[in-house]
């Protein structure tokens, strides 16, 4: 069994090339029914991806990006977490103050590509059933109707989540996992491509039930919005005022389902090099062993570190942002470029970081400094 060594920096064998060679294998494990032994891994070959579906590929999420950019106004971060959560299927929690565009953003992604939007306003006395669904007797026909709930939609907007009981965002978080729901012992599968954008508002603590760290980390990445410049802002009061927010505005669907379906299954042949996997491994590991590699006193605001589920974010969305860049391989640089969204939520850091005010980013970025880049 291999162990990181206790440095103040984790090396790895730096790969020959990061590129996929000409005639290539990637190594996805798949379990091994036919050992007794259930640690016994083998591997399946997957299918080079050709110039021609990259070049699809790309045209579709350029297609998506512009009708983006035609209706929100910067926030070209948020347009790439949306677009990374909508190529691989994973959920993504923002963070703002009111009137940044949040419900704009989502509801312009599912209007580009024909998805069904449902947007939930969160309260404390929302029910599970107001989301999964219920049934209702139909008194004419004397029988239990199913009635499913907003949920059943390709991309649903939770917004204010924090406002929602723990019970409520239980029954929404099992959702996300399972993809299904089960209404009167009936099992209702969700649509394809399902994706949950969750909001919640930092500013406002009274009436709010904050998400526990397990249910946070089912997130796939958690993005902070930022406000607009003078001029973005200036540009905002001025799409307003020439009609691009009204329904005749609204633009045609910029690629199908079908086509996004197809997007979703060439990120997963993307290619990542074991290289790039033992990096990715080695900043989820620093996270749960800061002490031994960064600042002394920095690691000491870490409570926990990062699950394993952190990993598996950094494989899926790297594979996402090196195809939205127009390779069919991840770079270290797509790893470095995700590390703030995929683990400020996952990071727990103590009370003394509060008092502080030393921001989970700062902790994140001496991770990343403490393991050499293949």
């Amino acid at each position: 069994m291999w162990k990181l060594p206790a440095a103040a920096w984790i090396v790895w064998p730096v790969a020959d090339a990061l590129r996929p060679p000409a005639t290539w294998q990637q190594q996805r494990p798949v379990m091994n029914t036919n050992q007794g032994d259930s640690s016994v891994l083998q591997t399946t070959a997957a299918v080079r991806i050709e110039a021609a579906e990259l070049a699809r590929a790309q045209q579709v999420m350029a297609n998506i990006s512009r009708s983006f950019d035609a209706k929100v106004v910067g926030q070209a971060r948020l347009r790439e977490s949306l677009l990374v959560g909508l190529m691989t299927g994973g959920h993504i929690l923002l963070e703002s103050v009111p009137g940044l565009a949040k419900t704009t953003a989502a509801q312009t992604v599912a209007d580009s590509v024909s998805a069904e939007f449902r947007r939930i306003q969160c309260t404390p006395d929302l029910l599970p059933s107001d989301i999964v669904g219920t049934q209702i007797y139909d008194a004419a026909k004397g029988t239990f109707v199913t009635q499913l709930g907003p949920v059943h939609a390709n991309i649903v907007l939770l917004d204010e989540i924090n406002r929602s009981s723990a019970k409520t965002q239980s029954a929404m978080l099992e959702a996300m996992q399972e993809r299904q729901t089960s209404i009167g012992g009936v099992v209702h599968r969700l649509p394809t491509p399902f994706l949950v954008l969750a909001t919640q508002n930092p500013i406002e603590q009274e009436g709010t039930y904050l998400l526990p760290e397990a249910q946070m980390d089912r997130f796939m990445l958690k993005d902070v919005l930022d406000y607009p410049t003078p001029a973005e802002e200036a540009e905002i009061i001025r799409r307003i005022d020439s009609g691009v927010f009204t329904d005749e505005q609204r633009p045609a669907a910029a690629a199908s389902l079908d086509a996004v379906s197809e997007v979703q299954e060439l990120v997963k042949r993307v290619y990542i090099d074991p290289a790039i996997v033992r990096y990715i491994v080695g900043l989820v590991f620093v996270t749960r062993n800061a002490a031994q590699y960064i600042d002394t006193r920095l690691a000491g605001f870490i409570e926990f570190g990062a699950s394993p589920r952190a990993s598996i974010a950094f494989s899926q969305a790297a594979r996402a942002v090196a195809l939205l860049n127009g390779r069919d391989h991840v770079i270290p640089e797509d790893v470095k470029a995700l590390a703030h969204r995929v683990l400020r939520h996952r990071i727990i850091l103590g009370f003394e970081a509060v008092a502080e005010q030393v921001p989970v980013e700062a902790v994140i970025d001496a991770i990343v400094a403490s393991v050499q880049t293949p």
